[in-house]
């Protein structure tokens, strides 16, 4: 943590006193620097509550949207705020902030802020203090050092934590909590600036540093640590790969190899995000939620390398610590060396810029990115390739061959999935109430290709992870580099970010449907964000799991055999919540009542739209490994 050493206390002022000197005298003022820094990386949205000491940020946030700048989103509730800063980010690549005031405004922040620190995107969290002659006096909302210093609470949870008791200190504090935000890892940076700093006048007339060519990074590979990983993938003879949720910009260079390595790629449950389900090399999902196609790949004999990419191979991403994965197998590849941790029995450790390190390595193996070219010769500059680099070639270029028959012509094939899915014959049920399993095949061919799908933690995850597969004819063209097609912020668990990440990923993306997929449990915790899409419009369509319980609870206790307790919730009419609100609505009882609804319509309304959907309770969502593990884990 950053600390002051040179404090200097600045006489209160009222906020009426604050405004009006700056409307009148047109101050600088500390908050306006913060949002003219923000300009310039293009930062669209502050994401926060107002309250009194957060007051001169939100004056400074009126006059920014005059002109043009950063302007406020305010939402209804802070942790909400920080799930829509990191939804934002997750879609346009930019920096996520969020703000709140003094004391419980700043701790209401502390879920999301830590959801976005493990999930390791860049947000800047901005609280406010209380003046900073009231420090030790017991102020009201008080949280200075001598208070409930929540400061400290922030510590294990940001890549930078600092408290601004200087005017000197703010620009190089800002700069450098901006450029640690977008560090490797990526992460929250936290800047505590109690309410005299925020309204000081502004000691430069214009910033000090140019923010952008701060943040522009160089291309950070080991090529020591790369010439092996060639010489390792140019001898083996059975490679699998594993695609972890920080692949997404490298997506199709990584699909590339694998193609021409004829390596089979399965992916950690968010890594599944960016991977187009009907590609030929895809075998599905190894991990919480996965299917038993990804299993059997990773647990070959006959596999001799492991190749792990972008995954800090935690609880979920390695099946709970499962050894045929951890093993001297693995070469483990990462843009951060901090995730090397997890992986001491690794072959190798790659640490690099993953899509530069991927573009790097087609070019060692010849490859013309989407096309193979002639095998090298003594003048090409690339390194010769092994005898099993040679035999791939030709198994290769049937897969080739398949994506090219997908888009002949300018027609196409139905798509084909190579894994299986757990209950094959429920995808297509049509019964009623209708099965978790055929709703999740439903929306994934009643919204269009270029939809965001976000699944909240729970049930709702784990079903989407394991069946929802947009289909998708471009078997070629891979998902935005920002996050793909399905998300999820399974890495703290956060009930409800999915819902305010929504919010998040629709304000960045107004050219195409967002779909939040929740539970009712996550829908009674934090629905009323739902009224910040109707206040702005946003086209955002609520899929609520309606089963009247906290479904992962319930069959959790179910298949652990433990006491059936706490998960019931009580029957709630959430078409009649979201009418009451200002949104659209519809009950959803079978597949033939989702058939019935225009979603073309839904997709393009000014406002968002609720799906009560009454899924079957008694069906179990695919999770019965991850119970497993735990019980050994507790019998052990």
């Amino acid at each position: 943590m950053h600390s002051s050493t040179d404090p200097v206390v600045t006489p209160a002022l009222s906020t009426i006193d604050t405004l009006t000197r700056a409307q009148q005298n047109k101050v600088f003022e500390f908050s306006d620097l913060i949002l003219t820094y923000l300009k310039q990386i293009e930062v669209d949205y502050i994401f926060g509550v107002p309250g009194g000491a957060i007051e001169p940020l939100y004056n400074a946030l009126a006059r920014s949207e005059r002109s043009g700048g950063p302007r406020s989103l305010v939402a209804r509730h802070e942790t909400g705020a920080a799930f829509m800063a990191e939804g934002y980010s997750r879609e346009t690549g930019k920096l996520g902030v969020c703000c709140a005031t003094t004391g419980p405004g700043a701790t209401n922040l502390l879920t999301g802020v830590t959801s976005a620190y493990l999930e390791e995107q860049p947000l800047l969290i901005i609280t406010a203090q209380t003046p900073l002659e009231t420090f030790g006096r017991g102020a009201v909302q008080e949280s200075s050092c001598t208070g409930v210093n929540t400061v400290n609470m922030f510590q294990q949870r940001t890549r930078y934590n600092t408290l601004v008791s200087h005017p000197k200190q703010l620009e190089s504090k800002l700069v450098s909590a901006i450029i640690s935000a977008f560090g490797a890892p990526a992460g929250p940076s936290h800047l505590s600036i109690p309410l005299d700093m925020l309204r000081t006048p502004a000691n430069v007339e214009r910033p000090t540093y140019d923010l952008p060519s701060s943040l522009r990074g160089g291309s950070l590979m080991d090529m020591v640590a790369i010439n092996r990983l060639f010489q390792e993938l140019s001898t083996s003879r059975h490679t699998v790969f594993l695609v972890g949720k920080r692949c997404n910009n490298a997506i199709e260079s990584i699909f590339e190899l694998a193609t021409w390595l004829n390596a089979p790629v399965v992916t950690t449950p968010q890594g599944r995000c960016a991977v187009n389900s009907f590609h030929p090399m895809f075998r599905g999902i190894f991990g919480a939620a996965g299917h038993q196609d990804a299993r059997r790949v990773i647990k070959d004999s006959a596999v001799e390398l492991i190749v792990a990419i972008g995954t800090e191979l935690d609880e979920l991403d390695s099946s709970g610590w499962d050894v045929d994965l951890l093993c001297n197998k693995l070469i483990h590849i990462d843009s951060s060396a901090q995730h090397f941790i997890r992986s001491p029995m690794a072959r190798l450790h790659v640490e690099g810029t993953i899509k530069t390190l991927f573009e790097h390595l087609l070019a060692q193996f010849n490859v013309n990115n989407a096309l193979f070219k002639a095998p090298a010769t003594s003048n090409d500059h690339a390194q010769p390739l092994s005898t099993h680099a040679f035999e791939r070639r030709n198994k290769s270029q049937r897969v080739i061959t398949d994506r090219r028959n997908n888009s002949a012509d300018g027609t196409h094939k139905k798509p084909v999935r190579h894994f299986k899915l757990n209950d094959e014959e429920k995808y297509l049920d049509t019964s009623t109430p209708i099965k978790p399993q055929r709703l999740m095949y439903d929306l994934s061919r009643l919204f269009p290709p270029n939809t965001r799908f976000l699944a909240d933690t729970g049930n709702s995850f784990f079903w989407a992870a394991h069946y929802l597969h947009p289909y998708d004819r471009r078997l070629t063209s891979y998902r935005t580099p920002r996050g793909g097609t399905l998300r999820a912020g399974m890495a703290y668990g956060s009930m409800c970010w999915a819902i305010g990440a929504a919010i998040g990923t629709a304000l960045a993306k107004p050219d195409g449907p967002v779909v939040c997929i929740t539970g009712d449990g996550s829908m009674l915790m934090s629905g009323q964000e739902i009224t910040v899409a109707v206040a702005h419009q946003l086209p955002v369509i609520f899929i609520v799991l309606n089963d009247h319980a906290l479904g992962t609870v319930k069959h959790g206790q179910q298949l652990a055999k433990a006491e059936p307790i706490g998960y019931e919730l009580p029957a709630i009419d959430f078409s009649q919540y979201a009418r009451s609100i200002g949104a659209s609505s519809y009950t959803i009882f079978s597949p033939d009542d989702l058939q019935a609804l225009d979603i073309q319509a839904i997709c393009e309304r000014d406002g968002p739209t609720l799906l009560d959907v009454r899924i079957d309770p008694d069906e179990v969502p695919p999770i019965k490994g991850r119970i497993e593990m735990l019980n050994a884990s507790k019998n052990d």
